[in-house]
């Protein structure tokens, strides 16, 4: 009787034992990935932080009517004062990009944020370019706003090329939305 018990104790020793070197490799890993170790983000975009949607802003669109949610994905470049050469090349970089979503591009739309309601003169040279005004409340960059209205990435305006495709081809994959 003693070595059934025996058994059936170390069979449930054993169990255990699984169980807590399961549990203390999963906490491991998570606060590994936590602290930006190597099962970090792949993202290359800084996320927004804190959260905001595009109702948090106040801003309206050239027609005067204030930005809502819509069914698209939005890409802004938000400049505080007039559009620098630095928002010039990131202008020139999303327009680029847009044409490289292919068949994705519909789903995309691009939007130059300012503070003043009249339109920049860069607005001449993108017809599909739309401009937003009102109290800008952020940083000078590019953002990356989803369907729902959720400011998502931001990225400096020297960054407009690669990194905002790559996250932005990604999210698309992704999204049962918009």
């Amino acid at each position: 009787m003693t070595d059934v018990f025996q058994r059936n104790r170390r069979q449930l020793l054993g169990m255990f034992a699984v169980a807590l070197i399961t549990l203390g490799g999963a906490y491991g890993l998570f606060y590994a990935a936590k602290q930006g170790g190597v099962w970090s983000t792949t993202n290359h975009g800084i996320f927004v932080e804190p959260p905001l949607t595009v109702a948090d802003l106040g801003l309206s669109e050239s027609a005067g009517r204030p930005m809502t949610e819509g069914q698209t994905w939005w890409l802004w470049v938000v400049v505080t004062d007039g559009c620098h050469a630095d928002c010039e090349a990131a202008l020139f970089q999303l327009r680029q990009l847009h044409v490289l979503l292919n068949k994705d591009a519909d789903r995309v739309q691009r939007a130059l944020v300012t503070p003043a309601a009249d339109q920049p003169a860069v607005m001449a040279d993108y017809p599909r370019l739309q401009h937003l005004s009102g109290p800008v409340a952020l940083d000078e960059g590019i953002y990356v706003i989803d369907p729902i209205g959720n400011l998502v990435f931001f990225y400096p305006l020297r960054e407009a090329g690669e990194p905002v495709l790559d996250d932005l081809k990604r999210l698309l994959k992704l999204s049962q939305i918009g």
